[in-house]
């Protein structure tokens, strides 16, 4: 009698781990499915800003594959390049008005689509580290390119992608220069205000997500935080922001450049919102300038 209510309890205990271990998953499962970056197709290509790309793919980690456009520039010599990465929920051809300008004054460009994003392979989920690997994938590719000039590399980031690249270059000595596209300053902060929009209350669920969302991306947000970033660098970088920046605050720019070497950044400050691609053809001069000085 006492073996048979000992088995009972047993099973009972059992069966009360197995239903908390299958709900912790379906949580996990709930909190990846709506951190999921939307998938958007590409709705322009480099043939609308009147230039021909190579269309490649790009090996990333875990055997994922990118989806690229490469353009380069008609020459003789090897030429400088840049990578240029799209933000969350984007893709590269959001990035195309970033392309006629930088190809214009000379430079080789390829730009990425992220994984989960356009048409790049898919993963269990991405993340600012994962923008960083897919930006070195392209910078490893470009190295064997023989129209480009490997010794003259730069990024150009937006939203998560400036995050990326700024993490990118505390990493490589192969970056001659990072220009930064409405970079925040830290992804505690971002995550705090997607849980606030959602109407996750922190201190009872939001808590939770954050710590699991670092547990996921292998690294805790104080490690990848732009803040962060800026005080490692390796070369110079231009933070380019939006004066009505809807998310992102100006203020955030202000916090990156005063963490950052005066020697190594400045910051420009540009009309519009998060998007400020558009508002760049303005300020070509001040870009290209930093550009030609970063590689000489």
């Amino acid at each position: 009698m006492v073996l048979k209510q000992y088995s009972l309890m047993l099973l009972a205990s059992v069966i009360a781990i197995a239903s908390a271990l299958a709900l912790r998953s379906a949580v996990h499962a709930l909190i990846l499915r709506g951190l999921r970056a939307p998938r958007l197709a590409h709705r322009r290509t480099p043939n609308d800003e009147g230039l021909e790309a190579q269309t490649v793919r790009l090996p990333t980690m875990d055997g994922k594959t990118l989806f690229a456009w490469f353009v380069p520039v008609s020459s003789q010599a090897p030429t400088p390049a840049v990578v240029v990465m799209h933000g969350w929920g984007a893709n590269a051809s959001l990035m195309l008005p970033t392309l006629g300008p930088l190809h214009a004054a000379g430079y080789s460009v390829l730009l990425i689509d992220a994984r989960c994003h356009g048409q790049s392979d898919d993963a269990g989920f991405t993340s600012l580290p994962r923008f960083a690997e897919d930006i070195e994938a392209g910078l490893d590719w470009l190295h064997l390119q023989p129209l480009v000039d490997a010794k003259k590399l730069a990024i150009m980031g937006h939203s998560v992608g400036a995050g990326a690249a700024l993490l990118c270059a505390t990493r490589r000595d192969d970056i001659r220069a990072v220009i930064s596209l409405s970079a925040f300053a830290h992804p505690r902060e971002v995550m705090r205000i997607f849980l606030s929009e959602a109407n996750i209350p922190y201190h009872v669920l939001g808590w939770y997500i954050m710590r699991y969302v670092q547990v996921v991306i292998g690294a805790r947000f104080d490690e990848i935080a732009p803040l962060n970033s800026m005080t490692r660098l390796r070369c110079p970088v231009m933070l380019i922001h939006g004066s009505d920046d809807e998310r992102v605050p100006f203020s955030d720019v202000q916090r990156l450049l005063a963490a950052g070497s005066p020697k190594q950044v400045q910051c420009l400050r540009v009309e519009g919102g998060h998007d400020p691609t558009a508002a760049l053809r303005a300020h070509l001069p001040s870009l290209l300038g930093f550009l030609q000085q970063a590689f000489r």
